[in-house]
Formats: structure tokens, C-alpha cells, sequence
């Protein structure tokens, strides 16, 4: 289980900090900031990752190997990133993605809360942005680009008055007359004030206005993974 207090703990050694504040200065963000990590359980993985370059990822993530890459996963990395570049994404190529079961975390809500939810598995794909977790698609309202049983991996979006961007791909937690609704969907402006509108890839299913006031937890969605079997 990756535990976010522990990778901050790991990084304070790799960066010899001997506080908080040093800490702080070498991520390049306020001590209220790395405070509020602490006390939320969480990260910006993003910045963080971009600090750790020389770091075996593994190791800041789980404790286990070496602190500093080998000399060959640096080159292959290099060597990867040279061949496939990309412009928005800073990808990481050591990441052990925990997968969950919403069902068994009563929802997502409780997921981004639990800083101990246990995963049922891990996903370790190459070259994928920094994501926080993944879980499986459930419903059709993707159909086809996602289909139940698809795995989406996420990251977490703690702003969720700037922190969208229109038009792409999010899994969200949004209050139904008291009951948690999980989707995903495409968001959109909505021109009425203070919502939002979700699309379906689905064409059958009709896009839906919703107070931005009713979304609990929000995810972009930064890649899939789906199961092609004959059976």
C-alpha cells in the first residue's frame, strides 16, 4: 500500500531536509502548502515526480530497491522520452498504480478520504503521466471508446472551480437527493451560472446541467486499459 506520508518521509531524506521548511523550499512550495498535504493525505504528484528525477521511483513510492536509479534506468528513460516525446504530460516510467474497488470503498468519495484504502491490485503500465489510483468503468455512458469493465487511471482534482479543463474526460462523484452518483463523463460549460454540463461519449445518453455545488470528488482521467479475451 503506497502511503503519501511515507513518500513525503522518504523524499525529506533523499533531499537531506532536516524539517519541514526545508522540505518545503526544495519542492519549491509554502510550508502551508506541505502542511496541507500532511493533513489532507495528500500530493501533487506532478511536482513532486519533477523533483525526483535521479530517484528510483519505486523506492519513493514503496520504500523497496535502491533510493537512486541505476545507471541503465536512466538511460532507458532518456532513451524512451527522446524516441516518444510528448508536450503536455511529464511522464513517469516507474509508477506501481494502486487499482480499487469503489464498491468496496463505498464509493469515491470515501476513496479520496481514506488515506489507508487498501488496493485490490496494482497497475504498472510505461510511460504514463502521474496518476493517483485507477478503478473500473462501470455503465455504458462511454460506450465504445469505455465499456464496463475497462479500467480508467485517475488523478485527483483538489480545485474544482479552476482545476477543469472543458471538454476533457473525468470521473466524478456527484450528490443525487442525498446518494452518491459515480460517472464518467465529459465536462463541458454549461450556460447556466454556477454549473457544469456532462456529456456522454454514448450518444444515447442525453447531456445532463448539474450545480458544480453537487460534484463531492473529481478525477481526470489520464489513460484506460481494457481486456480483449475469446472466450
Amino acid at each position: 500500500m503506497i502511503v503519501k506520508a511515507d513518500i513525503l518521509g522518504r523524499l525529506k531524506l533523499a533531499s537531506n531536509s532536516t524539517s519541514d521548511a526545508d522540505l518545503a523550499r526544495f519542492l519549491g512550495i509554502a510550508p502551508a502548502t506541505l502542511s496541507n498535504w500532511k493533513s489532507r493525505g495528500s500530493l501533487d504528484y506532478d511536482l513532486v515526480f519533477s523533483k525526483c528525477e535521479h530517484l528510483n521511483l519505486d523506492w519513493l513510492l514503496t520504500g523497496r530497491g535502491n533510493m537512486e536509479k541505476e545507471p541503465d534506468q536512466q538511460q532507458a528513460g532518456i532513451q524512451v522520452q527522446e524516441k516518444f516525446p510528448l508536450k503536455t504530460d511529464n511522464l513517469v516510467d516507474l509508477q506501481r498504480i494502486p487499482l480499487y474497488n469503489l464498491e468496496a470503498t463505498a464509493g469515491l468519495v470515501s476513496l479520496f478520504n481514506d488515506v489507508d484504502a487498501i488496493p485490490i491490485s496494482y497497475i504498472s503500465l510505461p510511460d504514463l503521466p502521474a496518476c493517483d489510483g485507477a478503478v473500473y468503468v462501470r455503465g455504458d455512458s462511454m460506450y465504445p471508446l469505455l465499456k464496463s469493465g475497462d479500467i480508467v487511471l485517475y488523478k485527483q482534482v483538489h480545485d474544482m472551480q479552476y482545476g477543469i479543463f472543458w471538454g476533457e474526460m473525468y470521473l466524478i462523484s456527484a450528490n443525487v437527493d442525498g446518494d452518491e452518483f459515480v460517472t464518467i463523463k465529459y465536462i463541458h460549460k454549461s450556460d447556466r451560472e454556477n454549473c457544469v454540463k456532462l456529456v456522454s461519449h454514448n450518444q444515447h445518453h442525453e447531456p445532463k446541467d448539474i450545480p458544480i455545488s453537487m460534484i463531492r470528488a473529481l478525477a481526470l482521467v489520464k489513460a484506460s486499459v481494457r481486456y480483449n479475451t475469446i472466450r
